[in-house]
């Protein structure tokens, strides 16, 4: 476990030496979103990372508090609605002084209201003459599929569902981008819209109108850190030429660019910087090859599964043979590593982020508890395979215990350890790819861009690199097994 600690120490105080650090979330006008403050504050000479992408509200707010991230953009109502939900606000203004008590700021708002909506195909709403929200009472029979976010929110399918006493049972959560296909295909009836989207005229849907006046105003706006004032005195400045510059239609525009078009973002975000904010072009970017992208994601993603894995074989083997070696401390063992297995990736990474903010500590933690269960498992029950005339006849000889368990408990149960961590190797490789959604990087960034903006070519790049490796990750350890296993206990 030191070697864990003093790895993750070592990896914090690395990623925190860039100076500003902005974040986004994960879908695609977050995304572009990040970039344009990314470039503002790259103009002014500062430097400037963004971690893009990550997990959804909960994460990027919790990772701001932290100190993990410097700023990152988000919608009033779901700061009024969700986040600070208790402390029932009114406005702006109040939303401001509640958001000063944890220590941030809001910037101006950035002149355009992204609110929450609800659409349908137009041929599918016209043909039941559903124009409404209220009219999809009449209509328990629709299937609804809704973000994942969308479902769980007080502003959210709860809230939508009680305040216009929607009888629709069969609903169900997915990826935002994923529902829009889901509605062309007609798996699903209905999904939760952003007024901004580009897909909105792309899939020719009708937005229902909203006649109770459910969804609040979403008014775009960028959070930042207080203290952030004292590393860039001219923050305020900054941000303030955002003030009111992004309307709807540029917001749509700049989506469309980026979903339909294929435009990068980074890319999207300059051309609207240095057209319409900078008094003269000063945001450049630079083509990344796919070639580089690919092995700059092996780094990370090897980093990530070294840096958890490794700890996890050392971790794991001595708890398998105290479980073997003390039955009543063994069930305890097992029972704990069984239920930490049980618990979901995403719950494990949020609980860390307040403990090691977000990044590659978070993931490779929750990556090494999820390594120890085959390994335990399997040291456990090689040793206790191991027939009892063999320990007899080692007692017998006069061997001490340790000397019984190098020389022949150990070499016995050698396979059934091997094939332990050969499993938690395969899962971490895949399990991995969870890590983009903190910022962690690896495999998973290509998987999650290329699902948000419906590229297969993206995805791909993460997938089929992670399979490599998994594969890679097998015949390394069937070398190692030539040289671990004894000759007799080898496969034939």
């Amino acid at each position: 476990m030191g070697v864990v600690v003093a790895t993750l120490l070592v990896y914090a105080l690395q990623a925190t030496a860039q100076p500003i650090r902005v974040g986004s979330k994960a879908f695609t006008e977050g995304v572009i979103l990040g970039e344009v403050v990314t470039g503002l504050f790259a103009s002014a000479g500062y430097e400037v990372t963004h971690r893009a992408g990550l997990g959804g509200t909960t994460f990027a707010w919790n990772a701001l508090l932290a100190g993990e991230l410097d700023a990152y953009p988000d919608y009033s109502g779901t700061l009024i609605q969700e986040v600070l939900a208790g402390d029932a606000i009114s406005g702006l203004a109040e939303l401001e002084q509640v958001l000063a008590t944890h220590g941030v700021r809001m910037a101006p708002p950035l002149g355009f209201n992204n609110t929450y909506a609800i659409g349908m195909r137009a041929d599918r709403a016209e043909a039941l003459g559903v124009r409404t929200l209220s009219e999809l009472r009449r209509h328990p029979e629709l299937v609804g599929g809704f973000s994942t976010e969308f479902m769980n929110r007080s502003d959210g399918w709860p809230g939508l569902r009680d305040a216009y006493d929607l009888p629709q049972a069969n609903v169900r959560g997915l990826d935002h981008d994923l529902a829009y296909r889901g509605l062309e295909s007609g798996d699903i009836d209905f999904t939760d819209l952003y007024s901004t989207d580009a897909e909105i005229a792309y899939y020719g849907l009708n937005t229902l109108i909203d006649d109770a006046g459910f969804f609040p105003e979403y008014e775009a706006v960028v959070l930042y850190r207080a203290d952030l004032v004292d590393r860039v005195p001219d923050v305020d400045a900054l941000l303030a030429r955002l003030a009111g510059r992004i309307d709807e239609a540029a917001m749509t525009g700049m989506n469309a660019r980026a979903k339909l078009d294929r435009v990068p973002e980074n890319q999207v975000a300059a051309d609207f910087l240095n057209a319409e904010i900078l008094d003269e072009p000063a945001v450049t970017t630079a083509a990344e090859t796919r070639t580089r992208r690919i092995l700059r994601y092996t780094g990370e993603h090897l980093r990530l599964v070294l840096f958890a894995l490794i700890p996890a074989i050392l971790a794991a083997i001595p708890l398998g043979i105290a479980a073997a070696r003390k039955p009543r401390l063994g069930a305890v063992i097992l029972a704990v590593v069984g239920m930490i297995y049980t618990i979901p990736s995403l719950a494990l990474l949020v609980f860390m982020i307040p403990l090691l903010g977000i990044g590659g500590p978070p993931a490779m933690v929750a990556l090494f508890l999820y390594s120890l269960l085959p390994i335990v498992r399997n040291t456990h029950a090689g040793l206790l395979d191991i027939p009892a005339p063999l320990r007899e006849s080692a007692e017998a000889l006069g061997l001490s215990p340790a000397a019984t368990l190098r020389q022949i408990e150990l070499p016995l149960a050698s396979r059934a350890i091997l094939a332990g961590v050969k499993t938690s190797s395969v899962i971490t490789i895949g399990t991995a790819t969870l890590g983009a959604l903190i910022g962690a990087g690896g495999y998973g960034q290509p998987i999650l861009t290329g699902i948000r903006l419906d590229d297969v070519g993206l995805i791909l790049e993460g997938a089929i690199p992670a399979a490599v490796l998994a594969l890679v990750a097998q015949a390394l350890f069937a070398v190692a097994e030539r040289w671990i296993v004894p000759r007799g206990l080898r496969p034939r």
